[in-house]
């Protein structure tokens, strides 16, 4: 099972749709507070549908707390300001994939402590500045469940 961390999210459609590709890949879902939104709003459900009930989730009031349980896991870090790849690491079943808020995206000071696991989706157009939140996570995922040859 791979581990979806969204640090501060703020489109509850983004969440929801997450939430859906959470539930059909059996990973699980982590929500870093402050959340953007209230969990129980129609756009975070109707994003989500009726998957809800089937996602493995959580929230944590903060990233310190995040890490002082997970801190010893393998992570890394999904951020535009790095150059390396998210095709030339190599994924592992249980890792935790950290995505930051649409409009920031994750904290300078948490991509410099630990600039060796940030990773990037490459972009064929320079002015393109990021993808989707949601679109980001697929893409990842889904060579992470690729290359640790899990079913989803």
């Amino acid at each position: 099972m791979f581990h979806v961390v969204l640090v501060e999210p703020e489109i509850p459609p983004n969440t929801g749709n997450i939430a859906r590709l959470c539930a059909a890949t059996n990973s699980k879902l982590h929500l870093i507070e402050p959340l953007g939104f209230s969990l129980d709003e129609k756009q975070l459900k109707r994003a989500g549908m009726d998957y809800w009930q089937q996602v493995d989730w959580q929230t944590w009031p903060n990233l310190e707390a995040f890490f002082a349980a997970n801190g010893e896991a393998r992570y890394f870090l999904f951020t535009t300001k790095t150059k390396t790849a998210y095709t030339d690491n190599q994924f592992q079943d249980g890792d935790y994939l950290i995505f930051g808020r649409e409009t920031k995206g994750l904290p300078e000071s948490l991509l410099a402590a630990h600039h060796e696991r940030c990773l990037t989706i490459p972009m064929a157009n320079p002015a393109a500045r990021s993808l989707n939140l949601a679109t980001s996570v697929g893409i990842v995922l889904y060579e992470a469940i690729r290359q640790a040859k899990l079913t989803p």
